[in-house]
């Protein structure tokens, strides 16, 4: 495992961060995945928060956020994985989703990633379906009440960014 100091998680957005975002899903669902880049690419990068993942100032992983509550895009480059990379961009986003006082989070699993999800809490439901060639599975995660900010006392973040 790398050192602590070694790995920085940032949230940021699309205009930001796009070539550094744009790179590390080019080369995992594009380049080693197969997915054509009309499925890739799409205008929700726009208006999402985005996770980004640098070790030892590198990008190497990445997730996205929608308005919606979906978790998506969320990508680790072949060499920084089984370091926990998919893990603390995943726990970022399920921290913005619930400081926006968000009910629950949802997002569409690769099938070889269903444990990976399950770890964190998330249920899967209905059928499998394909999606950009690969088999998925819709998964959630639900926050109680207690889980969630109250907006009145916790001033709530709405903003494109949350830090």
């Amino acid at each position: 495992m790398p050192e602590e100091s070694a790995i920085e998680v940032e949230v940021t957005d699309w205009a930001t961060s796009e070539v550094d975002l744009r790179a590390i899903r080019q080369a995992v669902f594009i380049d080693e995945q197969g997915i054509p880049p009309a499925d890739e690419w799409d205008p929700l990068d726009a208006g999402s928060t985005h996770v980004l993942v640098r070790l030892k100032r590198d990008p190497v992983g990445t997730g996205r956020l929608e308005a919606t509550g979906k978790i998506g895009r969320l990508a680790v480059l072949k060499t920084a994985r089984r370091l926990g990379i998919g893990s603390r961009v995943l726990g970022r986003l399920i921290e913005i989703a619930r400081r926006r006082g968000l009910a629950a989070v949802f997002l569409n699993a690769q099938l070889t990633a269903l444990d990976f999800y399950d770890v964190h809490g998330f249920v899967a439901e209905g059928a499998e379906f394909d999606e950009a060639g690969i088999r998925h599975r819709r998964m959630r995660l639900a926050f109680s009440a207690e889980q969630r900010p109250d907006p009145a006392t916790d001033g709530g973040t709405h903003g494109a960014v949350d830090g």
